[in-house]
C-alpha cells in the first residue's frame, strides 16, 4: 500500500531540477539575511521572519509594541543588511504631507530663468521607516496610501513611479493614545502583516546587554543586493498552490465576516467588519513564501495557518461590544481556525 501523501505535496508535481535548486538558493540566501540580522538582533524571529515575508511579498509590515524593544533597530538592521536606499520618517502631529512625498519649488537656473522643479521627499527611497506612524493626523498618514498600494506617487498631476523594491516599515506604541491617531481602516489594510514585538526573555536580556553596553556595537553587513531581491520576489509569484489550499484561505477570510455561514459564534457577536480580499492575498503570498523558507515549492494548509494572524489581526474589526469586552482578534482567527475544516465540498 502506498504511503499518505503529506498535505505540502499533495497535488504538486515534482519540480524539475532547476526549479530545486532555484528553491535551494532562495532557502540558502534567506538564511544568510536570518543570520546577519541576527547578529544584531536578539530573538524575535518571528518579528524578523515576518518582515523578510513582506519585503518578499513586495508590501509593508507594521510592527507594534511598547518603546525599548528594538523596532526601530530591527528596520534599521534590516536596511544595513540589504544593499537598498533607506528613509527615516519620524511622524509628528504638525507633519505635512509633502513632509513624505516632497514638495514643488521654484528653482533659478544659471541664465536666471526660474522654473517649477520637484523635489523628492523620504518616500522615495526602497525601505521606508515610518516611525510611530500614528503620530501623524490622519491627512498626513493618507499621503502613505497611494505610495503603499501602487508604489507610485501623484503629485500636481503628474505621476513619480517608486523604485522597487519598495517597502514601508512603520511602528506604532499601543499604550499611548495622547497625541496619537488611530490608523484609518483603509490603511491599515495596506499592511501586509501586522506583527506584535514582544518582551525579551531572561537569556535574551542577557544578549542584549551584552551586545550594547559594551565597546563595540554589532552593524551588520550587506548580504543581498537590490537584482537578488526582485528575483527572489518573482520567484515567489511562480510558486503553484493547490486548488484545495487555495480554497480553504478564501474560507478563512469568509469567516472573519460575521453575515457568512462559517463564522464562529465569537466572529458574528464582536466582528463588524470581516477582512478584505487583500487579507486573502496576504495569506496566499505568505504561505508561498513559508514553503520556500523551507526549501518547498509548494504551501499546504499548514502554511496558511502559521500566517493568518499576521495577516487577519488588523483586517477584522471589533464592533462596540467586542471593543468594550476588550476581545481580541488573535482569539477570534485562533477560533475560525479550529473550527474550519480543512477541506470542504462544493
Amino acid at each position: 500500500m502506498a504511503g499518505k501523501t503529506s498535505d505540502k505535496t499533495r497535488g504538486q508535481d515534482k519540480p524539475s531540477a532547476d526549479i530545486e535548486a532555484e528553491v535551494e538558493r532562495f532557502r540558502r540566501d534567506i538564511g544568510a539575511l536570518r543570520e546577519e540580522v541576527g547578529k544584531v538582533i536578539v530573538g524575535v524571529k518571528d518579528v524578523v521572519d515576518g518582515v523578510i515575508v513582506c519585503m518578499l511579498a513586495g508590501s509593508h509590515a507594521l510592527l507594534e509594541g511598547v518603546p525599548g524593544l528594538g523596532k526601530t533597530m530591527l528596520v534599521r538592521t534590516m536596511a544595513d543588511a540589504l544593499s537598498l536606499r533607506f528613509a527615516r520618517i519620524q511622524f509628528t502631529p504638525d507633519m505635512m504631507p509633502a513632509d513624505i512625498i516632497g514638495t514643488t519649488v521654484i528653482e533659478e537656473s544659471t541664465a536666471g530663468q526660474r522654473q517649477f522643479s520637484f523635489r523628492k521627499g523620504p518616500i522615495f527611497a526602497n525601505i521606508v521607516l515610518a516611525d510611530e506612524v500614528n503620530r501623524a493626523t490622519p491627512k498626513t498618514q493618507s499621503a502613505l496610501l497611494e505610495a503603499m498600494q501602487e508604489h507610485r506617487v501623484t503629485v500636481s498631476n503628474h505621476t513619480y513611479v517608486l523604485d522597487e523594491p519598495f517597502f514601508v516599515l512603520a511602528t506604532q506604541n499601543p499604550l499611548e493614545s495622547e497625541g496619537t491617531y488611530p490608523l484609518p481602516e483603509a490603511q491599515l489594510d495596506r499592511f501586509f502583516f501586522k506583527l506584535h514585538v514582544s518582551f525579551p526573555s531572561r537569556d535574551e536580556m542577557h544578549s542584549i546587554l551584552e551586545r550594547t553596553t559594551g565597546q563595540d556595537m554589532p552593524v551588520a553587513q550587506p548580504v543581498l543586493e537590490q537584482a537578488r531581491i526582485l528575483a527572489m520576489q518573482k520567484l515567489v509569484r511562480e510558486v503553484p498552490v493547490a486548488r484545495h489550499v487555495q480554497d480553504f484561505a478564501v474560507r478563512l477570510i469568509q469567516a472573519t465576516h460575521p453575515e457568512h455561514g462559517d463564522a464562529p459564534s465569537e466572529v458574528k457577536r464582536f466582528v463588524k467588519v470581516g477582512s478584505s480580499p487583500r487579507g486573502a492575498q496576504a495569506v496566499l503570498l505568505a504561505a508561498k513564501i513559508l514553503a520556500l523558507f523551507d526549501g518547498r515549492f509548494a504551501p499546504g494548509v499548514d502554511d496558511v495557518r502559521t500566517c493568518a494572524l499576521p495577516a487577519l489581526r488588523h483586517r477584522a474589526l471589533l464592533n462596540f461590544e467586542g471593543e468594550a469586552e476588550g476581545v481580541k482578534t488573535d482569539d477570534l482567527i485562533a477560533k475560525i481556525l479550529q473550527s474550519l475544516p480543512e477541506s470542504q465540498k462544493d
